[in-house]
């Protein structure tokens, strides 16, 4: 036997369910027909252990129809429905309608129609025989053998053409690279609260510092010369990539000129399109400026000087695979032991071999 009551406390909806059942199964019991009340009970319990189990069963054309034509003669169909809901019913007669008429109706379809195989086999062959063509000319033919295609039918069916390959960017740039050279001034505060300009010239070749000045009041005039000192006899690079800053004035453009480079000048507050000097301005920050206090000129030349002479001679790039600018040869072990020796005042080390 089955316990009720615990079913009832786990689930109140059940026992509602059971007793609406029997209340519609009344009738039947009351006036003879027992056992057809009993077999339609019966059907309706396993056809609710099947809902729970499938809350959404599949429903082939056939059930639809079923459903469809069922509803046109029993007005009580809404009541017995239990395995979809009522509007769905109503929604499929509805569809069944609209296709019923699209059908009768023969819509013709849309668009262009489509062209035989025989012709687009014409046209391929036309393109591979003549590929300076191009889809004009090939339509223009078409009309003179009596072919009525459009010439945008036409300029789909040609082969896409092929580019040339192409070098990538990092090729381009690498056979290049060493025709660029970027300018770029930072600001050093002292410890007399006076504001020094420094300015550095760095060739992307081997991100060598090529040339480096102090001072106070930077000009166009100043700068121009500082041009002429980092590259002479004939050194001049073919571009040199600076900001817009006023200090880039006449003076020293007409300089630049002269040496037969030409200028690459960023968009206004763009920083990042002069990346490997805005990288080494933040590098000689974080690595010596950070960590010393800057009495005068002459002070922080010094400092400059021996954090570039690291930044040559011992320092490794990412960008070199983990060289140095001045090409550091590696020291196998059979060199000798491994020797310590300070650099840019003890802020950092060079490590080399040493026989014993």
């Amino acid at each position: 036997m089955i316990d009720l009551s615990v079913s009832a406390g786990q689930n109140p909806r059940l026992v509602i369910t059971i007793v609406l059942h029997l209340f519609r199964l009344l009738p039947f019991l009351i006036g003879g027909h027992r056992q057809l009340a009993l077999e339609n009970l019966a059907l309706r319990q396993q056809l609710a252990v099947y809902k729970r189990l499938t809350p959404r069963p599949k429903l082939r054309p056939a059930d639809r129809l079923f459903w469809a034509a069922l509803a046109r003669i029993w007005t009580g169909w809404r009541q017995a429905l239990v395995i979809v809901s009522p509007n769905t019913v109503l929604r499929w007669q509805r569809r069944r309608f609209r296709e019923y008429w699209t059908r009768l109706s023969g819509r013709p379809r849309l668009g262009r129609p489509p062209i035989s195989a025989e012709t687009a086999g014409l046209i391929r062959k036309m393109a591979a025989t003549n590929p300076l063509g191009g889809a004009p000319r090939i339509h223009g033919e078409l009309l003179k053998l009596g072919i009525d295609v459009a010439e945008r039918t036409v300029s789909r069916l040609l082969p896409k053409p092929r580019r040339s390959p192409s070098q990538t960017w990092r090729t381009l740039l690498d056979n290049h690279v060493q025709d660029l050279v970027s300018i770029d001034f930072f600001t050093v505060p002292t410890a007399r609260l006076r504001v020094l300009f420094v300015l550095v010239v760095l060739a992307h070749h081997r991100r060598r510092v090529v040339h480096f000045n102090v001072t106070e009041h930077p000009t166009a005039h100043w700068t121009a010369q500082q041009i002429v000192d980092a590259f002479p006899d004939e050194s001049a690079p073919a571009y040199l990539l600076h900001d817009r800053d006023h200090v880039y004035g006449q003076p020293s453009r007409h300089r630049v000129k002269g040496m037969g480079i030409d200028e690459v000048i960023t968009a206004p507050h763009s920083p990042w399109q002069n990346p490997f000097a805005e990288r080494l301005i933040g590098s000689i920050r974080r690595e010596s400026l950070n960590h010393v206090l800057v009495f005068g000129e002459r002070h922080l030349r010094r400092i400059l000087s021996r954090h570039f002479a690291y930044y040559h001679q011992a320092r490794t790039h990412l960008a070199l695979d983990k060289d140095a600018p001045d090409l550091r040869p590696v020291e196998f072990p059979a060199a000798g032991r491994i020797v310590q020796f300070p650099e840019v005042g003890g802020l950092h080390h060079r490590y080399s071999r040493q026989a014993a």
